[in-house]
């Protein structure tokens, strides 16, 4: 059997756990790096009270690509709504910080999770360690912590990562470097992509990197991130903070959002995000346009199941 491609790609939050559960249907060599700069909710709280990277978004893609009876799935992302200490807290965040005690590391607990969860592909951390998301806001103002930035109520200048001496994992590299394609996105900008992107090392090595780069934009804008952006603004950032323009492929969604769901999202000051098509090709992007949305009780998801075959159709293209 022909070794299968190997596919890198960078997120957090849901947007990654949503694109890993179609794309593990394909032939495709999947290793998914993860933010760690989560500092809200039960991850949050494990974070500060165990001193362990936080366990939430890890936890959200391990469950994406695991290959399990789906009752395990279930009871791993199970959500106490009961107890003082239990509640808010999901089962799959204990049980991971349960096993970093008992191995004595972030990076062997989800190895261990991988192999209990018939995990298809590889699960990595951005860093070994958690890390604390700042902002930089217009005003000269410093915002930091993942959960306060969207809520500041100013505009973002940049975001940077603290400690200094972040390392990333030897291991990630040399994913990395050895791709055939690299995926960024979907997921907030500023709070899911960029803490990978900025992680000492892992940045360059996106940027260096052989494959071809494809970003998946955001479909809907983000009040406190990515307020009145176009997809130009989202990929500007990007280049920004890289100081490199590094991106090759542009995927984003043609279809008109009902009316009915676009309500919805103004009452969060969200509107779907402008696809400007001649500035992104001036920016020296490939644009692939499609229908790529989907609705879950009125909330716009990207359709995991299209997007993974033109994310597969993209791959086929640059072995070929």
């Amino acid at each position: 059997m022909s070794e299968q491609p190997k596919v890198v790609i960078l997120g957090g939050g849901t947007g990654l756990s949503v694109l890993l559960r179609g794309l593990k249907k394909f032939p495709v060599d999947i290793t998914a790096i993860v933010t760690v700069a989560d500092d809200g909710g039960s991850s949050g709280r494990l974070r500060t009270e165990l001193n362990i990277p936080p366990p939430g978004d890890i936890r959200n893609v391990l469950a994406a690509l695991s290959d399990v009876e789906p009752l395990v799935e279930e009871l791993f992302q199970h959500r106490f709504n009961k107890g003082n200490n239990l509640i808010g807290h999901s089962l799959g965040n204990l049980i991971l910080a349960a096993m970093t005690n008992i191995t004595g590391d972030f990076v062997h607990a989800i190895r261990e999770m991988s192999t209990v969860l018939n995990v298809r592909g590889k699960v990595l951390p951005a860093a070994n360690t958690s890390v604390i998301l700042n902002a930089e806001m217009e005003d000269g103002t410093i915002v930091s912590g993942e959960s306060k930035i969207p809520f500041s109520g100013k505009k973002i200048k940049k975001v940077f990562l603290s400690p200094d001496d972040i390392e990333p994992l030897p291991e990630t590299l040399e994913v990395i470097g050895e791709a055939d394609l690299i995926i960024i996105g979907p997921g907030s900008l500023y709070t899911s992509i960029l803490p990978n992107l900025l992680v000492p090392k892992i940045g360059e090595a996106v940027c260096q990197a052989k494959a071809k780069k494809v970003y998946i934009c955001n479909v809907m804008t983000q009040a406190g991130e990515t307020l009145n952006f176009s997809a130009s603004d989202h990929v500007r950032a990007l280049y920004t903070h890289m100081n490199e323009a590094f991106m090759d492929i542009i995927l984003v969604n043609e279809e008109e959002i009902p009316d009915h769901i676009k309500s919805l999202y103004e009452e969060e000051l969200a509107k779907p995000v402008h696809f400007d098509v001649d500035t992104l090709t001036s920016l020296g992007l490939d644009v692939i346009t499609d229908n790529i949305v989907c609705y879950e009780n009125s909330v716009i998801r990207h359709d995991t199941n299209k997007v993974a075959k033109l994310l597969y159709g993209i791959l086929q293209q640059e072995l070929t």
